[in-house]
């Protein structure tokens, strides 16, 4: 691969890969490691999905409570991978987060199954329960609370991650992989190749 290839913006460069992703049809390829930390250091990661990505950055949704939502009220930088190995490809983004605005969030919301929102207010999300009947109960008393439209609860919503870094992976034989690293400087992105 060729620097030439790339786009000079690592988000529109991205959307490229993204969409080769989907054409080829690959499980889920909105599926991306989320890693947070506590304001000391210490990491934690899960999958999370993406939402949306456009110049801002990459947005995804969550309980505020969550244990990453407690490690972004506290730190907000986070990093996302992205591995969609039929094409053998990755994607790494370092950034800042902030939450999105209600506004954007309520739409989003709006659009995702009943059930899923009212799972959203059921959960009392990484705090520990009982058992499984809890969380059923938990859904039950949602249930009954909102018998037609179940609106955004004040503890849910949008996270933006605005990426200062990124890094593109494209796996080639002998191990001898590209590595493109972009970097935001004042004046927009520069990008290097990497060492495999």
């Amino acid at each position: 691969m060729d620097e030439l290839e790339l786009d000079s913006d690592p988000v529109r460069q991205f959307g490229v890969w993204y969409a080769d992703a989907q054409s080829a049809g690959v499980a889920q390829p909105e599926a991306m490691a989320l890693a947070t930390s506590t304001p000391d250091g210490r990491p934690s990661v899960r999958l999370v999905l993406l939402k949306a990505f456009d110049e801002r950055g990459f947005v995804f949704y969550t309980n505020h409570h969550s244990r990453k939502g407690a490690e972004l009220a506290l730190n907000p930088s986070a990093a996302l991978a992205f591995y969609w190995q039929p094409l053998r490809r990755q994607v790494r983004v370092e950034g800042s987060v902030d939450r999105i605005d209600e506004a954007e969030s309520a739409a989003y919301f709006a659009t995702r199954p009943r059930g899923s929102r009212l799972a959203a207010w059921a959960s009392p999300q990484s705090r520990a329960v009982a058992d499984r009947a809890e969380l059923d109960g938990l859904f039950d008393d949602a249930v009954g609370r909102f018998p037609a439209d179940v609106p955004l609860p004040a503890f849910w919503g949008g996270y933006l991650v605005a990426p200062d870094a990124m890094e593109f992976w494209q796996g080639q034989e002998n191990r001898l992989h590209d590595r493109f690293r972009y970097e935001r400087s004042r004046t927009g992105w520069t990008m290097s190749r990497l060492a495999p």
